[in-house]
């Protein structure tokens, strides 16, 4: 279940970021509170689409869209960050998490919120080390940054590890844009977090 958020240090130094892995039975959600160098865990949690037929996709897809948009309600964040999902051997998953990866990505822009896009191996790299590391690992890294007294749910885990690859690229970018002294934002920008 989530847990109520904390009251933000400052709000003019803090940015609370919204992590979501897309899935089609299960989507997870992470929120982190950064605060210069400083993660805080918010909340994190899943939403299920599991006690609906299988059949009936715009159903589930209107589950997907709600919960994020409650989410984003009751957590205020200040952008998000999702998972890019690649075609796998069966073309029909493949089109089934493409359209709930759509349907998370059309909340937060409801919601106009910034959104940035990784890889599952950037986020594994921004974690554990290296891009083949296994859930377990993913679990264990996110439990260990965010000082959690247990191992968060596997979807639970990926989504707070893209915000927390996202608080890592947002300040780098934020730095990088201060020494060059462009002050132009990042909002909008889709692809930002994919490389090539």
């Amino acid at each position: 279940m989530p847990s109520t958020p904390p009251e933000p240090s400052s709000p003019s130094s803090s940015r609370i970021i919204l992590g979501i892995d897309p899935g089609l039975q299960t989507t997870g959600f992470g929120v982190i509170e950064v605060m210069g160098a400083r993660l805080q865990y918010i909340a994190s949690g899943t939403i299920s689409t599991k006690h609906l037929p299988t059949g009936n996709l715009p159903a589930r897809l209107k589950v997907i869209f709600s919960g994020i948009c409650e989410v984003i309600d009751r957590y205020s964040p200040n952008e998000a960050a999702i998972e890019i999902v690649f075609v796998n051997i069966n073309p029909q998953a493949s089109l089934l998490l493409g359209q709930a990866r759509g349907t998370c990505i059309a909340a937060i822009v409801h919601k106009e919120l910034p959104l940035n896009e990784y890889t599952a191996l950037q986020m594994k790299k921004a974690i554990a080390g290296h891009g083949k590391a296994a859930k377990a690992q993913v679990q264990e890294m996110v439990k260990r940054l965010l000082k959690l007294p247990q191992l968060p749910g596997p979807d639970a885990a990926d989504a707070l590890g893209l915000a927390i690859t996202q608080a890592h690229a947002g300040h780098a970018l934020s730095l990088l844009m201060e020494s060059k002294g462009d002050a132009r934002r990042a909002t909008g920008m889709y692809v930002q977090g994919r490389s090539r």
